[in-house]
């Protein structure tokens, strides 16, 4: 499975920006999508999943009610809207999937075997 991520860029605090991640495997629909997050020299934290068959998702404590993950089946693509951001949301966004996950470990990075490149975010004040 491979995967591209992007929309990342530079934005003012309060702004927004929207990522996407397409997936190649055909077999998308029954996926764990999730998004990670990573300052330089700190640990890949999780930031949200979408499971794609039942729309199951799981947002992080502290981007729920700014950040909005979304798939559409068809394009084998899922989404990340970021409202409301903030300079500590800058970091280096990366998309993951996982055909074998158990629900209650989406937030582990090591549950996803598969990994997108990653797309950078910057927030500025």
């Amino acid at each position: 499975v491979q995967l591209q991520a992007f929309g990342g860029g530079l934005v003012q605090a309060g702004g927004s920006l929207r990522l996407s991640c397409v997936a190649s495997e055909r077999t998308f629909s029954r996926f764990y999508m999730g998004w990670f997050r990573q300052d330089p020299g700190k640990e890949r934290t999780f930031v949200a999943a979408i499971e794609t068959r039942s729309g199951y998702i799981n947002i992080e404590e502290s981007v729920k009610g700014r950040f909005t993950i979304s798939r559409d089946n068809a394009k084998n693509t899922v989404y990340l809207q970021m409202d409301s951001l903030r300079p500590e949301d800058t970091a280096v966004y990366f998309c993951a999937a996982s055909s074998s996950l158990i629900r209650s470990a989406v937030a582990s990075r090591t549950a996803y075997a598969y990994w997108g490149q990653g797309t950078v975010v910057t927030v500025s004040s």
